[in-house]
């Protein structure tokens, strides 16, 4: 069970989550313990390059953008330059719509 393991849940159940993530890998764009507010996923077609996600990569849980889209696969990585890998739209449970202080 990771740190976003309930929220993915509530999310699976159509439910739009709020939180307060800890770190600096979104400095930039989502600084650590901001309000975040995320939606669930309806539609893959929405996604673009620059979303901040709500997803599983390799196991792990992360509210990362994506960074590149290819052949119905999504890059996802952080906003330092870091690269976590490629998914399909099943690994990305929702997409986060504001962020607040």
């Amino acid at each position: 069970m990771g740190w976003a393991t309930t929220y993915i849940q509530r999310l699976a159940a159509g439910e739009t989550v709020q939180f307060r993530p800890v770190g600096n890998s979104m400095s930039g764009r989502v600084e650590s313990g901001q309000l975040c507010t995320v939606e669930p996923l309806s539609d893959p077609g929405i996604l673009a390059v620059g979303d901040i996600v709500l997803c599983k990569v390799r196991g792990r849980e992360y509210l990362h953008l994506i960074k590149a889209v290819r052949n119905g696969q999504y890059q996802i990585g952080n906003n330092r330059g870091g690269v976590n890998g490629w998914v399909t739209a099943r690994a990305i449970f929702g997409r986060c719509v504001r962020v607040e202080p």
